[in-house]
């Protein structure tokens, strides 16, 4: 089955966007965890989440991704604003429990300024403290775009987290379309390749997510600036032989195209006419 979707707003709460991702055909969603520019939560609604996992059992909305704030960055140079992003993290996979299969994803974060090594090792750390080996919920690293001291920028980065991590089989990654090509690999013209360099750096059975978006840059620009499907440098075509990929057909593809609702569901239809039956 294809499994596709798009970013929902939490403001209704969890039954909400179950019901509105079916309204659009999606069987799939992902969503913030929290205020994405800050930290607010709202409580938790424990009558919405039982309603919503009976409602996504019955349609088959499986994964949710949850998207951690943009705000969290656990290897930032100040002690405070890391010890805020393991606050967050602690906090928000706890909440994620209450909804089996839950994927997680957050950006490794900018070391800014302290270096590549050190900026992993910051990482780790929080991931070390935050992971419980008894935890259903799976938290993904996601692939950047390389801009200002992010780090995540290359494969090789992510496999120095993973590598870290004592809770590794925990960990996951989510590829997203956008960075990698932003970031230099060459998913139009050699998809193929791409996809085996991952394989022998981080391993394919890690690839749990993908973000599917084009791009208003060229390739290698670091740009991180997203495009609607097929109107961006990636293209149409290239996207077609993404979702029909052997090493990707069976993975959960999530928008986060400049888009409202009703575009989403264009874009839906569009990928969908394109997967090979």
């Amino acid at each position: 089955m294809f499994k596709i979707g798009c970013h929902l707003s939490t403001s209704k709460g969890y039954l909400a966007m179950g019901k509105e991702a079916v309204s659009i055909a999606a069987n799939t969603f992902q969503y913030f965890s929290r205020n994405p520019r800050g930290g607010a939560v709202k409580p938790l609604n424990l009558e919405d989440i039982q309603n919503f996992n009976a409602y996504s059992q019955e349609h088959g909305l499986h994964p949710p991704l949850a998207h951690a704030p943009y705000t969290l960055n656990p290897c930032a140079q100040k002690p405070n604003i890391r010890e805020f992003a393991l606050m967050v993290m602690k906090d928000d996979i706890e909440r994620l429990e209450h909804i089996p299969g839950s994927l997680y994803n957050f950006h490794p974060g900018s070391h800014v300024q302290q270096g590549v090594s050190v900026g992993i090792e910051l990482i780790a750390n929080t991931l070390n403290q935050v992971l419980d080996p008894n935890q259903n919920t799976l938290v993904l690293l996601e692939t950047m775009a390389g801009k200002g001291t992010e780090i995540g920028r290359s494969f090789e980065e992510l496999r120095q987290i993973i590598d870290k991590v004592e809770h590794n089989k925990l960990m996951g990654v989510c590829l997203d379309t956008c960075h990698v090509y932003d970031a230099g690999y060459d998913i139009v013209q050699d998809l193929d390749g791409v996809l085996e360099d991952f394989d022998n750096i981080i391993g394919l059975q890690r690839l749990k997510a993908v973000h599917i978006n084009d791009s208003k840059n060229p390739i290698k620009s670091h740009k991180d600036r997203h495009e609607k499907i097929g109107k961006g440098h990636i293209g149409m075509e290239a996207f077609e032989r993404i979702i029909n990929h052997p090493a990707l057909v069976s993975l959960p593809f999530y928008l986060e195209t400049p888009n409202d609702v009703a575009g989403y569901a264009e874009e839906i239809a569009a990928l969908k006419n394109r997967r090979h039956k």
